[in-house]
């Protein structure tokens, strides 16, 4: 299995793409420091040199720019996303250290960045005709821009759900997508953890089901 990344060597290395794809050059090691807050060149540095243990960078670090990017198709507008086995522990942010693998997917195919794969278990979302081993696109997403009826993902007191989206004139509410789960009402909006929207769905149709195979770009 290959090399998982934290969050900011995820962020660096996805903005170094970017940056390429735009400019045709790198950014420098203090450009990438103003775009991530990090006032100490030798901390951005430390973040490069461990993009290159791990495979995905070469670097010449006599050169300000001397980096180059390793398996990443530099001309595909592509989206690189973590996709996990179960729901991720979101209370420190989305984990992406804690990912299976990641997956690169075209950016027509997703509204934002900050999203992420997850594989459908069992009958779990059955009631939207999700089999086990589906892998679930889940999206950012704010209340303000959620329609009557979306499926979410949400924290509740047990850890991430999904849940269906309903307001009535008593308030929002967090409909269960199985038999024997209660809903939940939220009453304040404010204080309720909306991890994202469900946004996609990926089935084989070959019969792979819960072979499917996460491979990373």
């Amino acid at each position: 299995m290959p090399p998982t990344l934290n969050d900011i060597e995820r962020k660096i290395l996805d903005y170094m793409v970017r940056y390429l794809r735009d400019n045709t050059y790198q950014p420098s090691i203090r450009e990438i420091g103003e775009r991530f807050g990090i006032k100490s060149t030798k901390t951005v540095s430390e973040h490069l040199q461990a993009l290159a243990d791990k495979g995905f960078l070469e670097r010449d670090p006599s050169r300000s720019r001397g980096v180059k990017i390793l398996g990443v198709d530099l001309h595909a507008e592509t989206i690189s996303l973590p996709c996990y086995r179960a729901l991720p522990d979101d209370r420190n942010g989305i984990p992406t250290a804690s990912a299976e693998t990641f997956l690169s997917i075209d950016r027509q195919l997703t509204r934002s960045e900050g999203g992420f794969f997850v594989m459908a278990a069992g009958d779990e979302l059955a009631a939207l005709a999700v089999q086990g081993g589906d892998l679930i696109l889940v999206e950012p997403a704010l209340i303000d821009e959620l329609e009557e009826g979306t499926v979410v993902v949400a924290r509740l007191p047990e850890g991430p759900r999904f849940r269906r989206f309903t307001r009535n004139g008593t308030g929002i509410y967090l409909q269960p997508l199985r038999q024997g789960q209660e809903a939940v009402r939220v009453q304040d909006p404010t204080k309720l953890r909306l991890i994202g929207r469900v946004a996609g769905l990926f089935r084989r149709m070959d019969g792979g089901g819960q072979t499917v195979s996460l491979t990373a770009h």
